[in-house]
């Protein structure tokens, strides 16, 4: 076991757990008890009672993002249910407070079909000025989060979005380094789930103002079959929609068939995938980004001797790291400041833009910032904000 691993079930053991509830005013005597709660909270009900967009300045509203999982896809651990989840909610609410002082509030839901879940989050979002989803499967994540952007506040599942903005920015960089085109790149995306998904989505800019986003000339999308493609079988819904703008020139084979003559791999798959020569079966200078936990598809040391130019991964000790507290972060605080009714993808653009500008000493082992860099979050929400500014996208109220 890691000791990582051991470090971490003793610290959550003597902790119990890593998130809890402060109170902002004092509670000493009597005066605050009525101050704080009756008889004066009275006056602020009915302030808010008559004028419900003040719950964002007289309550924790404004600053506050719920984090939703059903625990069906957590980590690379799978369907382990919402007790399980509550650790990593638990972690996400503290990345949120410490880099973008949000508060952050763990929702794990016993809940499976899709209405559930939607009727779920409709019913508490009076409470919070957003919603992270989080953790929850391919492909109900997608319609989940479609039909929660009226509810009037952010909603955003951050393994589609997150992962692709940080993503981006990340390829934005690696092509400064490189010399390499954007718009020439040809990518090979290895998993169809929700992350995979957006970044396909969001390297071929579809959805996107193509006046702020640049598409790659094709992505082919691979899952444990190989190469999603027209002629493949039994694909489900959001397999065949990803056709519509990946694989523009119709190729089949496995995934090593798609490696041939590409210039980008992105893994968001599972570990030990490839190894030196299927990375020389791409084109000169590579750029590989390993995505899967604990263990990538490619360890960097072998995809560098194979002729990769940049390689980054998921992981901490390794340069390059693609972690999403780059970008969720400096994207609710934005929104939230700017008292959005949604997320665009107008605003999604703008982060990894950002996010990208955040490194300032570009090189081959340093095309993302530090994922602990506390300026990071700030440069992004400015950005955010500005953008939903632009778009209209404010609360009338």
């Amino acid at each position: 076991m890691s000791k990582y691993f051991q470090q971490s079930l003793d610290i959550h053991r003597y902790m119990r757990g890593k998130w809890a509830i402060k109170s902002k005013v004092p509670l000493q005597n009597r005066d605050d008890l009525s101050t704080a709660y009756s008889p004066g909270v009275a006056a602020v009900s009915n302030h808010i009672a008559s004028d419900k967009a003040s719950s964002y300045t007289l309550t924790m509203k404004g600053n506050s993002v719920a984090i939703v999982s059903d625990g069906s896809a957590v980590l690379g651990l799978g369907d382990i249910g919402p007790e399980a989840a509550l650790p990593v909610m638990e972690g996400k609410a503290i990345l949120f407070k410490e880099f973008a002082d949000i508060d952050g509030v763990p929702l794990v839901i016993d809940a499976e079909s899709v209405d559930e879940i939607v009727t779920t989050v409709k019913t508490v979002a009076p409470t919070f000025g957003g919603i992270n989803l989080e953790d929850i499967a391919a492909p109900k994540c997608f319609e989940i989060e479609q039909k929660l952007q009226d509810i009037g506040i952010p909603v955003f599942h951050d393994d589609q979005h997150g992962t692709a903005i940080v993503l981006l920015a990340a390829l934005i960089n690696a092509c400064k380094v490189t010399g390499k085109d954007i718009s020439s790149l040809k990518v090979v995306i290895n998993g169809a789930g929700a992350a995979g998904t957006a970044i396909a989505r969001l390297l071929r800019c579809v959805g996107h103002d193509p006046s702020a986003c640049i598409p790659v000339e094709d992505v082919l999308v691979c899952d444990s079959k190989g190469i999603i493609s027209k002629n493949r079988d039994n694909l489900n819904n959001e397999k065949i929609k990803l056709l519509a703008y990946t694989n523009r020139f119709h190729r089949d084979g496995n995934l090593l068939d798609a490696l041939k003559d590409a210039d980008v791999f992105i893994g968001v798959s599972k570990g030990n995938l490839l190894t030196g020569d299927d990375i020389k079966l791409m084109n000169k200078d590579p750029i590989i980004l390993a995505m899967a936990n604990p263990i990538p598809e490619i360890m960097p040391d072998e995809a560098l001797a194979a002729g990769a130019s940049v390689v980054g991964t998921g992981r901490s000790d390794f340069p390059n790291q693609v972690n999403n507290v780059l970008a969720f972060p400096g994207i609710f605080r934005g929104a939230l400041d700017a008292r959005a009714t949604k997320i665009s993808e107008g605003m999604k653009i703008a982060a990894a833009h950002a996010l990208a500008g955040c490194v300032t000493k570009l090189s081959a082992s340093h095309v993302l910032p530090d994922p602990l860099n506390r300026n990071v979050a700030q440069k992004v929400s400015e950005a955010v904000k500005q953008r939903a500014i632009e778009e209209k996208l404010q609360r009338p109220d």
